[in-house]
């Protein structure tokens, strides 16, 4: 369901429904028609139900140019987050909503931004499926939703034909993601500069939990993640590590998560993953050669990893993903 396979641009439908986030439903035109690639990759439409005027809390409204019956012509759906509604107060959709996104399910890509998930869920469609949501909306999720997976960890969660994100920023990390697995990291960094935002945010949600301030005294880890990524070739260990930022282990390890929402080792194997991405996209180095450079030490190791993370080997992401040098 590549965008590339299709002669005209990719068909993005955003579904807008009363009580709609301002930004998440502004999200999808903004960075999918950033893609561009010797012309358009993607055609974003909005729609809603009956072509009629939508409401969001920030006091306008919006109308659409379309009614329901283009979701069905879409590649792609959207559902961004909303603020009220019987999706987030009782688990349920309006039939003719439900009916839509049902019917559209089966040949296109869904998507939802921050607690757009609870209009997914209301669907019927992230039964079973690992899911995500704004971390303050989990428990009222599962409570609404005990089937779905959910996982109020992460930034968003790819799962193949359905996809999922936290609130606001996150849809941006998502729809990036999106471009980039379509058509590769190099389109995927060039419409994030348009936009100027991050082609890639570390971590996940825990960063952004409410919780106490810490101790304000030597509190950030920063300048420790940035070596960290300038010496991704070498080994590295917890005590090295804390010994570099002038904090003992435990400290280190606690204020590390808090900042970044992982664990020191589980943020390096990451980061090391899309070095390793990265190379494999861009140049012809041998699969050895990308390992060392990306830090795992063996083609063994990056296997592994880039397995786990992507679900395919360094060989059959280099084929699917790479960039001719001459594209532009």
């Amino acid at each position: 369901m590549l965008p590339a396979t299709h002669p005209t641009p990719h068909r993005v439908a955003v579904l807008a429904l009363d009580h709609f986030a301002s930004l998440d439903l502004g999200i999808p035109g903004q960075v999918f028609l950033a893609a561009r690639n010797r012309g358009p990759l993607y055609e974003v439409v909005t729609c809603s139900p009956g072509g009629r005027p939508v409401r969001t809390r920030a006091g306008y409204r919006v109308l659409p140019d379309h009614d329901l019956d283009v979701l069905a012509t879409a590649h792609t759906v959207v559902v961004p987050g909303i603020y009220d509604g019987r999706a987030l107060t009782d688990g349920t959709l309006d039939e003719e909503v439900r009916e839509a996104l049902r019917t559209a399910a089966p040949r296109a890509r869904l998507i939802s931004i921050c607690t757009g998930a609870f209009v997914l869920a209301a669907a019927g469609l992230l039964d079973g499926r690992p899911a995500t949501t704004h971390w303050r909306n989990a428990a009222a999720f599962r409570a609404l939703f005990p089937r779905v997976r959910l996982d109020p960890d992460v930034l968003f969660i790819d799962d193949g034909d359905v996809l999922t994100s936290a609130g606001v920023a996150a849809g941006i990390d998502l729809c990036l993601h999106v471009v980039r697995r379509d058509h590769g990291t190099e389109v995927a960094n060039r419409t994030a500069r348009r936009c100027v935002t991050p082609p890639f945010r570390e971590g996940g949600q825990a960063q952004y939990i409410e919780r106490p301030l810490p101790d304000p005294a030597g509190t950030t880890t920063a300048p420790t993640r940035t070596w960290m990524l300038e010496h991704l070739e070498e080994p590295a260990n917890l005590t090295a590590l804390a010994a570099h930022a002038r904090m003992s282990v435990r400290t280190f390890t606690r204020r590390f998560r808090e900042e970044t929402g992982l664990s020191p080792a589980r943020w390096l194997a990451g980061q090391r993953v899309a070095h390793a991405r990265r190379l494999l996209e861009t140049t012809d180095l041998p699969v050895d050669t990308i390992a060392r450079k990306a830090g795992f030490g063996s083609a063994v190791s990056l296997r592994q990893h880039l397995n786990a993370a992507v679900g395919v080997s360094p060989l059959a992401y280099r084929q699917t993903f790479r960039t001719p040098a001459a594209l532009t």
